[in-house]
């Protein structure tokens, strides 16, 4: 799947929720339920948009590094520890998402402060839900990346054992997105008073 559409996917799949969302709290409001998009659930989804997305990013990049170092193995197993270390390095983008979302549950009061949660407005659970979009979309995109840099490194390490640190340096560029998105989350939490 190219990237434009998992990209299309993900803004569709956003579009949806706000759409359900914006219609539910009519509905919730002339009926009570079991289930409400109250402060909480919103903020449980900006969760789930930080660590969900960061994390399919780290694991697809991943991936893709770690299938081109396991075929360039079979002819240099002496660069495994070389190979380990860029098949690593898009892992971080799914770390980056796990702390933006473990930062939005501490601060809505979700772990272990219920009335902190309940004296959460509806206004601030769809910025708890915005604070974890920039992660979660920056990890996504910049993992997919980075994974297919690290499996170009893998390449550029076959040819000579030295090239291991040119290759984490281009990586690293790419990095630098996905720790831009995580300081757009924090700067978004830190905003929400």
């Amino acid at each position: 799947m190219s990237n434009r559409v998992l990209i299309a996917l993900v803004i569709l799949a956003i579009l949806t929720v706000a759409t359900a969302l914006a219609q539910e709290e009519t509905a919730a409001s002339k009926s009570p339920g079991w289930f409400r998009w109250d402060a909480g659930t919103l903020a449980l989804i900006g969760v789930a948009f930080a660590v969900v997305l960061a994390g399919f990013g780290s694991a697809i990049g991943i991936g893709i590094a770690a299938n081109m170092s396991i075929g360039a193995m079979h002819e240099h197993p002496g660069l495994f520890p070389q190979f380990l270390l860029l098949s690593a390095l898009p892992g971080t983008q799914g770390i980056y998402g796990f702390v933006a979302g473990f930062l939005i549950i501490l601060w809505t009061g979700l772990l272990n402060d219920p009335s902190q949660l309940a004296s959460l407005t509806v206004l601030k659970g769809w910025q708890f839900l915005f604070a974890g979009i920039p992660v979660g979309l920056a990890g996504l995109v910049s993992g997919i990346h980075q994974g297919k840099v690290c499996a170009s490194g893998v390449g550029l390490v076959v040819k000579d054992k030295a090239n291991v640190a040119k290759a984490m340096t281009l990586a690293a560029f790419v990095e630098f997105y996905a720790i831009l998105g995580l300081l757009a989350s924090v700067l978004v939490l830190l905003s929400i008073k």
